[in-house]
């Protein structure tokens, strides 16, 4: 499959392999090097080395090979496990991980881990399901369910919305609404295989969110999704002038105290009906996200 992407004014400068890093974040830095090294990234139809510096009006393209589902290999890695019982298997995924293989991805990724994880227990069934993920620099809650009948049912939530989802993120900017709506649609820039955008024609995505506090040129919000498009926090805050602080894909500031996108799933609720109950799980704030918001303090805090 042949990706092609354009160098804009504000990507302008940048190595070629860090600008592909920021605009193709699911495929790994080694495999991007390796299509370098081997002169398979060309610019302007001519092959380059990873030193060369991006120019405005830049035509960046090469071949990635058709994505194939990959067998999930287990990895002895430990989990931080939020909740557990026959049915569900709920994760706190730390930032950097990706949520499942990929192509270019086809381990170190949390559902490896999982795999890991059942076949330690002797699991039975050692099928991982997946079903919430997270984008791979994104932190927090991650769900699995344990077998078919289990997947079905939350693909049902997701699909009626019924699933409750919130996040945790610092945006850059001050917001001056303590509670607000992001309504959007979303859909793929035409200058990025990865990159999402608001458009007219695009999936219609709506994004809640309140401040829970101002700091020096950033706020802290608390974020619901009400549809799940991909990227859809990290698009919609952009498009509205605030940008996530560390979202380079995105325009977002970079800040001393964090080397990602600030974004965290912190809190996941549904209706299971194996125990006729709601289950609501929280997740700890990183570390990252928490020296970025106590070092960001505003001198009257």
């Amino acid at each position: 499959m042949r990706e092609e992407c354009f160098v804009t004014e504000e990507t302008a400068g940048d190595r070629i392999d860090k600008f592909l890093a920021e605009q193709y974040e699911d495929l790994s830095r080694s495999f991007l090097q390796k299509l370098l090294k081997s002169g398979e990234v060309m610019v302007n139809g001519r092959p380059v080395k990873a030193s060369y510096k991006a120019a405005e009006g830049d035509t960046i393209s090469f071949e990635v090979p058709e994505a194939v589902e990959p067998e999930i290999v287990p990895e002895d890695i430990p989990l931080d496990i939020l909740y557990e019982d026959r049915d569900y298997l709920i994760v706190n995924k730390p930032a950097g991980v990706a949520s499942v293989p990929a192509h270019a991805l086809p381990d170190n990724t949390l559902a490896n881990r999982v795999k890991g994880y059942y076949q330690a227990a002797h699991y039975d069934n050692e099928v991982v399901h997946i079903t919430t993920r997270l984008d791979r620099d994104t932190s927090g809650i991650v769900l699995f369910a344990k077998h078919h009948f289990a997947h079905s049912i939350i693909d049902h939530q997701l699909k009626a919305h019924a699933m409750r989802k919130m996040y945790l993120a610092v945006v850059s900017g001050e917001l001056t609404t303590d509670h607000g709506w992001l309504d959007a649609p979303i859909g793929r820039a035409a200058d990025s295989f990865i990159k999402r955008t608001t458009r007219p024609d695009g999936k219609p995505s709506l994004t809640e969110y309140w401040v829970v506090k101002r700091l020096r040129n950033m706020t802290v919000v608390r974020v619901r999704l009400h549809t799940g498009r991909t990227h859809q926090i990290r698009v919609h805050f952009a498009a509205s002038g605030h940008p996530l602080i560390g979202d380079a894909l995105y325009g977002g500031p970079r800040d001393p105290w964090i080397q990602r996108q600030a974004l965290h799933c912190m809190q996941l609720e549904f209706d299971d009906p194996f125990i006729s109950q709601t289950l609501t799980t929280f997740a700890p704030l990183p570390a990252d996200l928490n020296r970025l918001i106590i070092h960001n303090q505003r001198a009257n805090s």
